[in-house]
């Protein structure tokens, strides 16, 4: 009888973060086609040459995309039975380390970003529920909502009616409603009970059944090779909470900046639209800014006055970050 124990490889993928346009931007990896979707950067770690995972995480990601990661930290430890493999399947069980990175596009990345079959994409592009910024998405109404209200209501066994209720509560917590507000930091959430209830690609390709009430499997964004997509819904979850207690959109920030791009910044990642006179109470208030003197036209109209980080409030006070509210 064989008794060794199976192989265990340890990877790092990466949720590397950039804004335009002001477009929330991933770096996804390959993709040909809805076979082969694509994938979040990944790279093995090597306990030779790198003493700890991130080390590992900046040397390959910089070796393979000629980026220069800023802001990083861990994620989560994703271990699950089945997440690389298929049930019989010979293959090592991958356990990867997720992690968050904040990085600015850089034209000296591009021809490195075309060897490794890497590009930048919209994350909402993944999770198009998830944009509130003109209005709320159609999906929700039109496909989501019903569907979890199906499932929500679908008969169970006789004297579940404690399971029935908790249904009702994780359906009313991740997608607002019975007073409950939509909140920007349940997009993980979401995304697993969207998966849970078959209206993903993944879902499909998991063997699980599909949604309630439907005949066809909706389209719901982009799928992801793997559990990414579900990484990548951790990293949004992440970075949306992150905002409001520390100074990281300005790790997506160029050095000098309107008040109206850093509005637009903020908006892109929460995916709210954010009223602009409140905002800019909010940022005249916590001091995180100070004018630069200088003033630019690239926004089109009047020259806009250029502001700068002032990271003295790192000294001043523990949670330096954009409390902006919902509506």
């Amino acid at each position: 009888m064989d008794t060794a124990a199976p192989a265990i490889e340890i990877g790092l993928n990466a949720v590397i973060v950039a804004v335009t346009h002001p477009t929330p931007l991933v770096l996804a990896i390959g993709g040909s086609g809805p076979d082969v979707p694509e994938s979040l950067p990944f790279g093995p770690f090597d306990p030779v040459h790198h003493r700890t995972f991130e080390i590992g995480l900046r040397a390959w990601v910089e070796q393979q995309t000629a980026l220069r990661l800023g802001y990083v930290e861990q994620l989560y430890t994703y271990g699950d039975r089945g997440r690389h493999t298929q049930p019989g399947d010979q293959g090592p069980h991958v356990v990867s380390v997720g992690y968050l990175a904040l990085a600015r596009q850089s034209a000296d990345s591009e021809a490195a970003l075309v060897r490794a079959r890497a590009s930048w994409r919209p994350w909402y592009d993944y999770f198009p529920w998830e944009d509130w910024r003109e209005r709320r998405p159609a999906m929700l109404d039109d496909v989501i909502l019903p569907a979890l209200d199906n499932w929500a209501q679908a008969p169970l066994n006789e004297g579940d009616a404690a399971r029935a209720a908790r249904r009702q509560d994780r359906l009313r917590l991740s997608f607002g409603g019975d007073g409950n507000l939509w909140d920007e930091e349940r997009a993980l959430e979401r995304y697993e009970l969207c998966y849970e209830v078959g209206l993903l690609a993944e879902a499909e390709r998991d063997g699980r059944p599909l949604a309630p009430g439907l005949e066809t499997r909706p389209y719901m964004g982009r799928a992801m090779q793997y559990d990414h997509r579900r990484i990548l819904a951790t990293a949004i979850t992440r970075l949306r909470g992150k905002l409001k207690y520390r100074p990281v959109i300005f790790e997506l920030m160029p050095k000098a900046f309107t008040l109206t791009e850093l509005q637009h910044t903020v908006e892109a990642i929460s995916g709210r639209h954010l009223h602009k006179q409140n905002f800019r109470r909010l940022v005249e208030t916590t001091e995180l800014v100070e004018p630069t003197g200088a003033s630019t036209s690239r926004t089109g109209g009047r020259p806009a006055a250029l502001f700068r980080f002032r990271r003295q409030v790192l000294r001043e006070r523990p949670s330096p970050g954009l409390r902006v509210g919902v509506r």
